[in-house]
């Protein structure tokens, strides 16, 4: 097993490894040129550096980050804001440039990715990050459920609509297809199927008459004639999961668990 910096003279860089959720996987490399191992190319990425990693042997979270510069066309303005390298898998360690063998020292998930202009940051989650998380779901009035999610129980097959794009409006960041309730997919998904941005998910924020207004920005390549699956929105009320879905046994809140308010007042004379 290849030991590290027991020496005076190393041949030893880092490299790193981003495991996209779409099944996408990236490898770079500090070194100033490409190295191939593992059956994965690392791609030379010298702006790209992990700042200082904290290791622990107990339960509380080990901490670690990077930051660099969009070097690379696999990684673009337009994927960070869409958010394809949010909760990525990740993988930082050390390989000898000369002889390839290496040691991996962090496995974790990047957190929120941050982009401004041709630089970028991101925050490491280790595995033991989930311990930290609050198991116990705290009440709310609305539903806690993912629309045809976990816990939901409708069928996602049942409100989603394959459609072609009728209109697009870039400047308004909105869109048009013929045929579909625009009031129904507030709150929704649209995914487009072809163009320049396949796979990626927006969510729509509002409707202006049969537009849908999105979240994201629209590439203007994108032209009216492509294909897009579009998922119905819900409010998460249970207004509209007894009227519209029929599905108040699945409502995952407590609509009339008395509030904080109710908890503040103080008696007043002659009252009952």
């Amino acid at each position: 097993m290849r030991v590290f910096f027991d020496r005076e003279l190393e041949t030893a860089a880092t490299f790193w490894r981003v495991y996209r959720r779409d099944g996408v996987t990236f490898g770079f490399t500090s070194h100033d040129r490409s190295l191939c191992f593992d059956g994965l190319v690392h791609r030379s990425a010298p702006g790209m550096v992990p700042t200082a990693i904290r290791m622990t042997a107990d339960f509380s979270e080990e901490s670690a980050g990077v930051d660099g510069a969009l070097s690379h066309d696999s990684i673009s303005e337009i994927d960070l804001e869409a958010g394809l390298f949010d909760n990525a898998a990740i993988e930082i360690g050390i390989v000898d440039w000369n002889t390839l063998a290496k040691h991996s020292v962090y496995w974790g998930k990047m957190g929120k990715v941050q982009g401004g202009g041709t630089g970028f940051s991101a925050e490491l989650r280790s595995a033991k990050y989930e311990l930290e998380r609050d198991l116990v779901p705290r009440t709310s009035p609305t539903c806690r459920a993912q629309f045809c999610g976990p816990g939901c129980g409708l069928p996602a097959p049942k409100f989603t609509h394959l459609r072609s794009l009728a209109e697009v409006d870039v400047d308004a960041n909105k869109v048009r297809f013929d045929g579909l309730a625009a009031e129904r997919f507030v709150d929704g998904r649209i995914r487009f199927l072809e163009g320049p941005q396949t796979g990626i998910s927006f969510g729509v924020l509002g409707i202006d008459s049969d537009w849908l207004i999105l979240d994201r920005p629209i590439d203007v390549v994108l032209k009216p004639g492509a294909r897009a699956e579009l998922l119905e929105g819900c409010d998460h009320t249970i207004t509209t999961c007894t009227s519209r879905f029929d599905n108040a046994i699945n409502f995952r809140g407590e609509p009339f668990l008395p509030g904080n308010d109710l908890l503040a007042r103080y008696g007043q004379p002659g009252s009952s």
